[in-house]
């Protein structure tokens, strides 16, 4: 018998060292086995908060959201302590297989984007001293394609906080890692799209995610990070609204000069580069959308929410409706 509506994931919450603060992993029940959703990271407290928590001898299946240190962290210590098996997104597994290849592309376009090689040498050592790669689990399986089907758990791919993140329900719950998050805003990062080679294409990516977010209706949703939210809906509306909203404040500037030089300017008292890394996805996402605002309205209109944005929608071009 597959998971019901009965049966919800239980919340587990541990400290991480990283600025998202504390972040939440499930666990559930079926019948003598333990699936784990997520993993924590790999700090000694949230190992041992696994050891004190979780009775590995039932654990058979750890099924991961996106493989960012904080939810994928303990994957390889559990898979050499236990006996579960490892889902991952297969384009995280792409990731970690042709690492270097992604890392010298993704350098490439933030050139392109005028930044220079001194900061890109900051950006790599951000990049590893956040430990941002770990290993493999020495055994994981493809979580889009083989997921035991007895456990009745649907997948669905839902590309806004990475291009690998991956939403798990079944009937009335759904884990949804770090896609849906209260009072947060996120544009999915500037990468490599490993199937094609070229730039991952983030704004067509947030555009169909939307439809299978407003998918998941009125499931209880079981987040990475913070409370529970009420409203699938509501959280998607946030989202778009604060998009529009800061389109309309960068549109005039957008494409006044390179990516670097604008960040320089808008945001000059940011230093972090990895959060430089972040405001440059945000405003080539931005510049997607002024390239084709239609694609925005179009997944807006398929699922209902296009009135209750339109007006925002239209003053981000100073347009009327």
């Amino acid at each position: 018998m597959a998971i019901t509506s009965m049966t919800i994931p239980r919340q587990h919450t541990v400290d991480t060292p990283y600025m998202v603060g504390p972040v939440h992993f499930y666990t559930l029940e079926y019948g003598a086995e333990i699936v784990l959703f997520d993993t924590g990271p790999p700090t000694d407290a949230g190992r041992l908060y696994l050891q004190e928590h979780l009775d590995l001898s039932r654990l058979k299946h750890v099924i991961v959201t996106h493989c960012h240190v904080d939810h994928y962290g303990q994957a390889a210590w559990i898979a050499q302590n236990s006996e579960a098996t490892v889902y991952l997104p297969q384009r995280d597994i792409d990731k970690h297989i042709h690492h270097q290849q992604r890392i010298d592309g993704l350098f490439v376009l933030l050139s392109e984007l005028g930044f220079e090689a001194h900061f890109l040498e900051s950006l790599r050592e951000s990049f590893y001293r956040a430990v941002v790669l770990q290993l493999l689990p020495q055994r994981y399986l493809v979580a889009e394609r083989d997921l035991p089907p007895h456990l009745g758990i649907e997948v669905l791919a839902c590309p806004g906080h990475s291009q690998s993140d991956l939403v798990y329900c079944a009937d009335g719950w759904a884990v949804t890692g770090d896609t849906l998050l209260r009072g947060i805003f996120q544009s999915p990062l500037l990468d490599i799209d490993l199937e094609t080679g070229g730039r991952f294409k983030n704004y067509e990516a947030y555009c169909s995610s939307l439809a299978s977010l407003a998918s998941l209706g009125a499931r209880r949703v079981l987040p990475g990070h913070r409370k529970t939210i009420e409203s699938v809906e509501a959280t998607i509306l946030i989202y778009v609204c604060k998009t529009l909203q800061r389109v309309r404040q960068l549109r005039p500037t957008i494409h006044s000069c390179s990516v670097a030089a604008l960040i320089d300017r808008v945001f000059s008292q940011t230093k972090d580069p990895f959060l430089i890394y972040l405001k440059a996805s945000e405003i080539v996402f931005m510049r997607d959308f002024l390239a084709n605002p239609e694609l925005l309205r179009a997944a807006l209109e398929a699922i209902g929410l296009f009135e209750k944005v339109s007006e925002r929608y239209f003053a981000a071009f100073d347009q009327a409706e």
